[in-house]
């Protein structure tokens, strides 16, 4: 049984109708990683469930070197493109406060990002697909990810030739979708363009000298020093970034001393820093590490600045995103699919699928039985709950998608990731790089 069985399920298309029937199979795999959640790159307990969940559809399976990550291919009746869909799998460290039957048996652990759905999902639409595969002209890649939410996983497998198949076959399209409980159940919000920011990280050391805190006088007390660096950079971000620009620094730990009495030698600050262009991200990052420094100085000490690139902006391509919105339409009915108004400031690793091969990612909306859309607990909290109906439009949203870019539609796909200007890695990587050995059932040792 669902959440609460309400049926939230828009009129059924063919695909959907499919789906559904599906959706008891759906859920109880999303429930049973829900339970044995698994932090980063090694993820033994959910590929394997991924594997098991995966077997006898007749895929070529590949297994990460390098991390817990499940590559599976499927062919369709006759030649033609090829479209990469993407899960990820991995939870958060966050305890569970959900009530759910089925919580996180593993303490401090949590799926509180929808991931579990994720993978369920597009195991759901393998199946689904696998068993129309003659209607397909070309082939699916299904990317099964870890390491989402803990510096990227998404990267790794690319190096490991995610982008380019065993045959030399090289990924045409990318689409990837994240539940979401803040929106209505069932509903799809695409926009073209920058979907997610880039996610870069903050982290700060101002050095003083330590001492009796009841000599402040005789010390540099790094303390209020590391406070007004945090006041400072607010002011920083709304003086240097243009107000049309949207960008957030948000320092989200602070750390300092050891007992009440000593004043410490350094305080350590640490957050993140969000922006929808190079240009903004240019200037905000010249703008911390010149007021860390500044206010240090004022008082006589110095910092030490680290600025860690994180993943940059989710660029929908417009055709793509076009697409989608045509086959969600179709699938789950118009009515079901909004234009998102503005981009979000979360970050996203599929970033680094879309620098290479145009595509696009969307929102799953996922509000809970009785709950009130935009006023329910949200992704990344530990009370965050999902309608599990909307699952059953989620593995049709995929297979729409991926039916209708292999029946042609959307971008000219004739030419792969390879010579397709502007969608060459910043680091000048095309996605070529040697794959883990392809087999049917593949070995679980999974990475490291």
């Amino acid at each position: 049984m669902l959440i609460d069985g309400t049926g939230a399920v828009p009129p059924e298309s063919g695909l959907l109708a499919e789906a559904r029937e599906l959706l008891p199979d759906v859920v109880a795999l999303r429930r049973r990683i829900h339970r044995v959640p698994e932090v980063g790159s090694y993820l033994p307990r959910t590929q394997q469930a991924v594997l098991e969940a995966l077997d006898g559809l007749g895929l070529t399976v590949t297994l990460g070197r390098n991390l817990s990550s499940v590559v599976a291919v499927l062919d369709g009746g006759r030649p033609g493109r090829t479209l990469l869909l993407r899960a990820d799998m991995d939870a958060l460290p966050q305890q569970e406060n959900t009530g759910l039957a089925f919580a996180s048996q593993v303490p401090g652990v949590m799926h509180a990002c929808g991931h579990d759905a994720h993978t369920a999902m597009l195991v759901g639409a393998a199946r689904l697909l696998s068993a129309r595969r003659d209607r397909l002209a070309g082939r699916v890649v299904f990317m099964f990810q870890p390491a989402e939410e803990t510096g990227g996983g998404a990267l790794p497998m690319i190096e490991e030739g995610l982008l380019t198949l065993p045959d030399g076959t090289a990924v045409d399209a990318a689409f990837a979708l994240h539940i979401n409980a803040r929106n209505e159940t069932c509903t799809v919000h695409v926009r073209p363009g920058t979907q997610y920011a880039a996610a870069d990280l903050v982290r700060i050391t101002v050095r003083g000298r330590s001492g009796h805190a009841a000599g402040p006088h005789r010390v540099l007390d790094p303390v209020p020093v590391a406070c007004e660096i945090v006041q400072a950079l607010q002011t920083m971000i709304t003086r240097t970034v243009g107000i049309f620009e949207p960008a957030v620094l948000t320092i989200t730990t602070i750390r300092a001393g050891s007992a009440f009495n000593i004043i410490p030698e350094t305080a350590e600050l640490s957050g993140t820093y969000r922006t929808l262009s190079e240009a903004s991200r240019r200037t905000v990052r010249e703008g911390i590490t010149r007021v860390a420094e500044g206010v240090a100085a004022a008082h006589g000490m110095t910092v030490d600045v680290e600025l860690p690139e994180g993943y940059p902006t989710v660029q929908n391509d417009p055709a793509f995103t076009a697409l989608v919105r045509r086959a969600a339409a179709a699938a789950l009915g118009p009515s079901r699919v909004h234009e998102l108004p503005h981009s979000t400031m979360g970050g996203e690793d599929f970033s680094y699928v879309l620098q290479r091969v145009p595509g696009a990612m969307v929102f799953l909306g996922a509000c809970p039985p009785g709950g009130v859309p935009g006023t329910v607990p949200d992704n990344h909290s530990d009370r965050v709950l999902y309608d599990e109906e909307a699952l059953a439009a989620g593995v049709a949203l995929h297979c729409a998608v991926a039916e209708d870019f292999l029946h042609g539609g959307g971008i000219d796909g004739s030419k792969g990731h390879e010579g397709r200007e502007g969608y060459q890695g910043r680091d000048g990587r095309d996605g070529k790089g040697e794959r883990g050995a392809a087999v049917g059932v593949a070995s679980a040792d999974g990475g490291d």
